[in-house]
């Protein structure tokens, strides 16, 4: 069926990835919203967007409603949200609207964990030991891994090192199912502590033609969640791919595979065994680093086959040329246990200079909230070889202007310039094994320089803003005065910046250091600061400041001169990491803890936080309780 018009049934970055898609292949797009996306970029991208009551991108019989007001004879679910749920592709096909993915029936089998495992092993593809009950776990043996039996994403999955963690891990891993897939089973499985994640691509058109677009790997997780993805795999040689990619088609083909869509494997690198993970009955995050090397955008081959038109090419024109990687830019503090971040995006600007695609759904003035998943952007390189893509990555990361909300980009990098990485050596035990710094190290030199210029642009811009005597030269005076004086706030350290500026325009500092500014405006300063100049954009907001160096961005608080004195902290007080909804409070006042019990369970993002006890004690006071929503750094109770 030939469609014009087509309603993206999601939000964010894959919003914007249909839009520019359809927008190429000259079909309307029709973007759906909440209240706390009305100012997105998704919909200020598409042709039309309509408004959804309580209930949101979950709610399939508004959205269905919302296609036929708007006249949209297409839905496209994206990812996540209703992407794999069967009951709504029924629905949108029963109202003669056209599904962009695979039969409801597929989406159903595949959603399935357990399902798909035993249609992979009557394809006759190699799966690990499992079980759905819990005491036969001990027979597989530990490490294990308890998996959700629908849905994906990391949610509902925990592993476990020994039988004493797998009852508490089971039923946060069925609570976390339960909430993000309306679905509690799980199942238990044999974990590979020193594996690659690799994902074969398929393409299945209704004529039955199924083909593969080789692997991608995904190794380099944290809380099992991808953030660093490339294709091709660094230890895929041809034969293992062709036989990945064959068991993916006979996979495929055994269940009438329509659309684009994702076989999982896991891959040891001494054996050079491989296992079956799961089908992925939708387009990935991941996907841009397949397109990038063979040249074909998914999205344009999903919305071909839905309208009936079969794969143009086959699987031997089918080429791999050269290296992509990804990384996924997440509003998180590496440095807390990766945990999500809330604020305002001061600033979010690429460098347009480097040679980087960017798939976002934020710009400057973004508010990051709990509402969703906390990926901001997905940055993708390509280069003739892996070294370079790598380091092209890298540096598109470094030269973008970003600030507001703590994110993983420096722990990003630091990844991708590490030893390891360029060798390749990216099992999914990598953030452990390899503990890249998790976020920016500077020296004091560096630290120096970036205080100055946080200083010098500060008086500039006073200067500019002073109604009075501007026409002296800054810093005259024809009395002797002290320095002038800024305090500033680090990483939790305060640091105050002295300097004075001679007769020759320099600027002397406390240091020692000489600074001469050569140009200044309101979005930046180009400074020579101790032999070393470049041009710093710089962004200010309320009583933070914003400067760009060539390694990345510092964020600095300015401190005022005169501080109220403000309230201690509280001895023994555990605080709330992130916000959050309180969803299981594991003690009472007066018990007894020992260090690392898990004493509050948060729910952010549609994600569990465990909050643990960082020392033996007892709970001297309770201070929340049951479906609490509470704040970053709220006093949840004290343990002395």
């Amino acid at each position: 069926m030939i469609f014009n018009s087509i309603l993206i049934a999601n939000r964010g970055e894959i919003a914007c990835r249909i839009i520019k898609t359809a927008k190429e292949m000259g079909i309307r797009s029709i973007a759906v919203y909440v209240d706390a996306d009305k100012d997105a970029l998704f919909v200020e991208e598409a042709d039309q967007s309509v408004r959804l009551e309580d209930g949101g991108y979950l709610d399939g019989n508004q959205i269905i409603n919302a296609a036929k007001e708007a006249g949209a004879q297409a839905i496209h679910p994206g990812y996540g949200f209703l992407s794999e749920n069967a009951s709504f592709a029924r629905k949108v096909k029963k109202e003669g609207i056209v599904w962009v993915g695979p039969s409801a029936n597929v989406i159903s089998v595949m959603g399935d964990k357990l399902k798909a495992k035993d249609l992979a092993m009557k394809a006759e593809v190699p799966t690990l030991p499992m079980t759905s009950k819990p005491a036969e776990a001990k027979n597989i043996g530990y490490p294990l891994l308890i998996k959700a039996a629908a849905g994906g994403g990391g949610k509902g999955m925990r592993i476990v090192n020994s039988q004493k963690d797998l009852k508490e891990s089971i039923i946060s891993a069925q609570r976390e199912a339960k909430n993000g897939f309306n679905d509690e089973r799980i199942f238990i499985e044999r974990y590979v502590e020193k594996s690659r994640h690799i994902e074969i691509q398929i393409l299945g058109d209704k004529a039955g033609n199924v083909i593969h677009l080789g692997e991608r790997e995904c190794s380099i997780q944290r809380r099992h969640q991808k953030i660093i993805e490339e294709s091709p795999s660094p230890r895929i040689s041809k034969e293992i791919r062709n036989k990945m990619g064959e068991a993916a088609v006979k996979l495929a083909k055994m269940i009438k595979y329509e659309s684009a869509g994702t076989v999982e494997f896991l891959f040891d690198d001494k054996t050079k065994e491989f296992w079956f993970l799961e089908v992925n009955t939708r387009l990935q995050v991941e996907h841009p680093v397949t397109e990038e090397v063979t040249g074909i955008d998914l999205v344009s081959e999903q919305l071909k086959i839905a309208r009936g038109e079969s794969i143009k090419f086959t699987q031997e024109e089918v080429e791999w040329n050269g290296w992509s990687i990804e990384a996924r830019l997440y509003a998180e503090d590496p440095d807390n246990d990766f945990l999500p971040a809330i604020g305002t995006l001061i600033a979010f600007e690429q460098d347009e200079r480097a040679d980087a695609r960017w798939d976002t759904g934020v710009t400057s003035g973004t508010k990051v909230g709990t509402d969703f998943d906390p990926m901001l952007a997905k940055v993708i390189s390509y280069a003739s070889n892996r070294t370079d893509a790598a380091m092209k990555l890298a540096k598109a990361l470094e030269s973008a202007h970003i600030g507001g909300v703590k994110t993983n980009r420096d722990f990003l990098i630091n990844c991708l310039k590490s030893n390891a990485y360029i060798d390749g050596d990216t099992t999914t035990d990598f953030i452990e094994r390899v503990n890249p710094d998790r976020k920016l190290i500077l020296s004091e030199d560096q630290l120096d320089h970036v205080l100055a210029i946080a200083a010098l642009w500060i008086q500039q811009k006073n200067r500019d803003e002073s109604h009075v005597s501007k026409f002296m030269p800054s810093g005259w005076t024809n009395g002797r005065l002290p320095n002038r004086r800024n305090i500033f706030e680090y990483e939790g350290n305060e640091y105050i910046v002295e300097y004075k500026q001679n007769r020759n325009e320099n600027f002397i500092f406390s240091s020692n250091k000489c600074a001469t500014i050569n140009s200044v405006d309101s979005n930046g300063i180009d400074m020579l600061f101790d032999n070393k100049r470049h041009y710093s954009k710089v962004t200010l907001s309320k009583n933070k400041i914003l400067i760009h160096m060539p390694y990345g961005d510092v964020m600095l608080d300015i401190k005022p001169r005169f501080v109220i004195p403000g309230m201690e902290v509280t001895a023994g007080g555990l605080v709330a990491p992130m916000p959050g909804k309180v969803i299981d409070v594991k003690v009472k006042k007066g018990k007894k803890v020992k260090a690392g019990d898990t004493l509050v369970i948060l729910e952010a993002m549609k994600m569990e936080h465990s909050i643990k006890a960082s020392e033996d004690g007892t709970v001297s006071e309770l201070l929340i309780s049951l479906n609490d929503q509470v704040e970053n750094g709220a006093l949840l109770m004290i343990v002395k």
